[in-house]
């Protein structure tokens, strides 16, 4: 069998490492790799292959840097050549990028079936270019991979139990699998020369999401926010490139951030093996990324999430994440309840580490 295995942003690096792993052990199996490059500054791609032992792609789009519209296009053109030309039994996706999306686009007008790890997520926000593509994408597939009785739930209540020789699998979620493997093999990160002590408590943050960097309003109460709460604690600030672009635009001045002379200490983006240290050495995460919300809880830190809305409700329902949105206060308010709170992992919530054996044998069957 052959498998065509489609990434190109940081979660789908770290899930196709955990999955990729496990699949390569199988006798009869040829996965090929192709990167569409979505991801394209060095710490947001290349080091990952590096750090997780991931083979090199077999194939690098190198498409980048457009509109959703522009760089979706042009990556169904590229991965339709490479599906003609490799010809595989089936293909791969993960999330909710545009490389998900335009990867599934690609493979369904060929009759190539589908099968779509971390399926059935919702956040019922069609305003995020996320929703639209996991929709969608969830109705390419006839493999859907969920990985909590949630997804699985969202399925059955859009009606895709009533599709044809499509099958609902709840996995478990293969983030944990990797956070499980690659823990012992944390790094801490090159930046830290003294400046700023990991040994003491701090707070991990993360913004990237178009929702709040596109919008001035949310962006400076936000800022605001971290501002006020480094007065306090250290806040670590790991910046996405274009998040750092957005904040130059309306106007703030990052310089006095990035020197570890403020109480918020702007860095750049992080490999895997360092924001797993950071994750086991934190107090507390503000993110507005789906997968660090998931990433906090498996290394038993409460999360804040910087969102009105999260396609992550059983975290919520747990009580060890909190929505924040975006305004000063609520957020100053989250982080101060939610550092008081013990976090509990049973490894019955998001399966405990076993989702690559599961996704396996289900696409091998």
């Amino acid at each position: 069998m052959k498998i065509l295995t489609v990434v190109g942003a940081r979660p789908q690096f770290i899930k196709a490492a955990a999955l990729s792993r496990v699949l390569r052990k199988e006798g009869g199996v040829q996965e090929i790799l192709l990167h569409t490059g979505q991801h394209y500054d060095v710490n947001m791609s290349e080091i990952f292959f590096e750090q997780m032992d991931i083979p090199q792609p077999d194939y690098n789009l190198e498409i980048a840097g457009m509109g959703h519209g522009a760089m979706t296009g042009r990556m169904l053109e590229k991965i339709e050549e490479v599906l003609l030309e490799e010809k595989p039994n089936r293909v791969l996706v993960y999330g909710d990028t545009n490389s998900t999306l335009a990867a599934g686009l690609a493979a369904a007008k060929l009759q190539i079936p589908v099968a779509h790890v971390e399926a059935g997520l919702r956040s019922y926000n069609m305003a995020m270019p996320e929703e639209i593509n996991r929709i969608l994408v969830d109705r390419l597939s006839d493999k859907l991979f969920c990985p909590t009785d949630t997804a699985v739930q969202n399925l059955e209540k859009e009606g895709f139990v009533f599709f044809d020789q499509i099958e609902i699998i709840q996995s478990g979620d293969i983030m944990q699998d990797a956070a499980l493997y690659y823990s012992p093999r944390a790094k801490q990160p090159e930046f830290f020369s003294g400046s700023v002590s990991l040994d003491e408590p701090f707070l991990l943050v993360t913004l990237h999401r178009a929702e709040n960097t596109d919008d001035p309003s949310r962006l400076k109460d936000i800022w605001q926010a971290l501002l006020a709460l480094s007065e306090d604690i250290p806040c670590l600030f790991p910046i996405h490139p274009r998040t750092r672009k957005k904040f130059e635009e309306i106007g703030v001045d990052l310089s006095d951030y990035s020197r570890g002379d403020t109480g918020l200490f702007l860095v750049p983006p992080v490999g895997y093996l360092e924001m797993v240290y950071l994750l086991q050495r934190c107090v507390l995460v503000m993110t507005d990324s789906g997968g660090l919300q998931k990433e906090a809880f498996f290394f038993r830190k409460p999360c804040v999430t910087l969102r009105d809305e999260t396609e992550w409700v059983e975290l919520i329902d747990q009580g060890v994440n909190c929505l924040a949105g975006s305004k000063k206060e609520t957020i100053i308010d989250s982080v101060s309840k939610m550092s008081k709170k013990e976090i509990v992992d049973e490894g019955n919530l998001y399966g405990g580490g076993k989702a690559a054996h599961c996704i396996v044998e289900a696409l091998l069957a």
